[in-house]
């Protein structure tokens, strides 16, 4: 294996359909606030709307939590962002409470002055919205969009969990966990690990009942260029070094068409670890070539 074969066979995706919206997270968050969103939709429409929305509130505590999804924002967002509520001051304050606290005379002030400067009033009153229910599964929908860069990794560790579990399958001395942290491997394997961190937990143990044999993986892929592959790449040359010093082995498993803006540091960590590897190498069975010599 060389370095020409590495990145010759890096690919363009590993996207499925699934990739760009999680609909059974979206349903399962808009399914959170369900009841409170039709209550909230008597306000549509309504001619003196500012009063009614106090009274729906005072009768209603619990709607103002779905307050903050109808301008797409989170509870921990909010407790980031402070708000300017006073154009002359210019002086920050945190309104999280007036959403989740207790609700107070001067609650109702406060909610007022959020109903009408975010801008709620207007579409409300105007019925510039039908129905809050379907309003908000598309807000969901749009803060899911942001989670797909997590999602990537994700799909990455689906992929390898494939190849790893047909590889368990025709080998039967074989087995290998997810999320594999120092308990974990202990209590799977019996085999004692040292970690270089608290929290150090690697995306895959394969372990070899005859052997005794213990193979960390870690696997990543990046199909853009980004400031952190250098980073990433001497990372995964420290790791492989401190695995080594246990007599275990370090597989990384990476691809994507990102580490063709980055081949210098990728081209280091693959002539100074044992095992560099990406997809297709495993869908080719480079695993019995690592495992099985």
């Amino acid at each position: 294996m060389n370095f020409r074969d590495l990145i010759d066979t890096l690919q363009d995706s590993i996207f499925t359909w699934n990739y760009f919206t999680d609909f059974e997270k979206v349903k399962l968050n808009v399914k959170k606030v369900e009841i409170e969103l039709n209550i909230l939709n008597y306000l549509i429409g309504k001619e003196d709307i500012e009063n009614e929305f106090i009274q729906l509130v005072e009768k209603y505590p619990n709607i103002r939590k779905a307050l903050p999804l109808l301008i797409a924002v989170r509870k921990n967002k909010l407790n980031e962002t402070p708000i300017i509520t006073n154009i002359d001051t210019l002086i920050p304050e945190n309104k999280k409470y007036i959403f989740y606290d207790e609700f107070k005379e001067n609650t109702k002030k406060e909610l007022l002055i959020f109903f009408k400067e975010s801008g709620l009033k207007d579409i409300l009153e105007n019925k510039h919205i039908k129905n809050l229910v379907d309003y908000c599964f598309g807000v969901e929908v749009g803060f899911d969009t942001n989670t797909r860069k997590n999602r990537t990794g994700d799909i990455m560790e689906s992929l390898v969990s494939k190849f790893l579990d047909e590889f368990c399958n025709e080998h039967s001395n074989f087995s290998f966990i997810e999320q594999a942290t120092q308990k974990r491997i202990k209590e799977y394997f019996n085999y004692d690990v040292k970690t270089d961190k608290n929290r150090r937990r690697f995306d895959f143990a394969l372990y070899d009942t005859k052997n005794k044999k213990l193979y960390l993986i870690e696997v990543n892929y990046y199909g853009s260029q980004g400031s952190k592959l250098k980073a990433t790449a001497g990372e995964y040359q420290y790791l492989n070094d401190f695995v080594k010093s246990q007599n275990i082995e370090f597989i990384w498993v990476t691809d994507g068409k990102g580490w063709l803006t980055a081949l210098n540091p990728l081209e280091e960590t693959f002539n100074h670890n044992d095992y560099v590897i990406n997809l297709e190498m495993i869908k080719n069975g480079i695993l019995d070539s690592i495992c099985l010599k």
